[in-house]
């Protein structure tokens, strides 16, 4: 009886092994996904897509992430080239300034990692969803210059709002 236990036991711990073998672990992966968000800065009436992206496995000096990002406004994506600096934790990835931002609506981001001579690594694809309208924005900074000085366009209108402010066209929003 023991000797068939242990023989099962044994068929079991093989099996466990082969399941684990089989199983995907991603090790052609660099980099996973571990944070995204739409940063509205209010202070500066800007708002930005940041991806945060992990690294998997040890990087190497000399890879790049090329990043798209859908324009809001329409037209072409916002394309950012940033280098990936290997003794970093973390790999923080910010657009240019966006206009015409929709609360729910889905945005598609495009990741590729390449090495220094251009060969794609890796891709990830993602989209990124608002909670908030960007229209929740000031209509200019209300602080100006490296010392956070109050904007003198903006007195007598401490809410940043003003009432002949032109208004980004979002006629062509995607």
């Amino acid at each position: 009886m023991l000797r068939k236990l242990s023989r099962s036991a044994l068929v079991a711990l093989i099996a466990a092994f082969a399941l684990g073998a089989c199983r995907d672990t991603g090790n052609d992966q660099l980099f996973a996904i571990s944070g995204k968000l739409f940063e509205f800065n209010y202070r500066l009436a800007i708002a930005t897509y940041v991806i945060t992206l992990k690294p998997l496995r040890p990087m190497v000096d000399g890879q790049v992430a090329v990043v798209s990002f859908q324009n809001p406004a329409g037209g072409d994506p916002l394309v950012v080239n940033q280098k990936i600096w290997p003794k970093l934790p973390h790999i923080t990835l910010t657009s240019p300034p966006l206009s015409c931002v929709v609360k729910d609506k889905p945005y598609k981001v495009s990741i590729r990692i390449q090495d220094a001579s251009g060969t794609l690594l890796q891709s990830i694809d993602t989209t990124m969803t608002s909670s908030e309208d960007q229209t929740m924005l000031p209509d200019r900074p209300l602080v100006i210059g490296p010392k956070y000085e109050l904007n003198p366009d903006l007195a007598g209108h401490p809410d940043g709002r003003l009432p002949d402010a032109q208004k980004p066209d979002c006629s062509k929003a995607t």
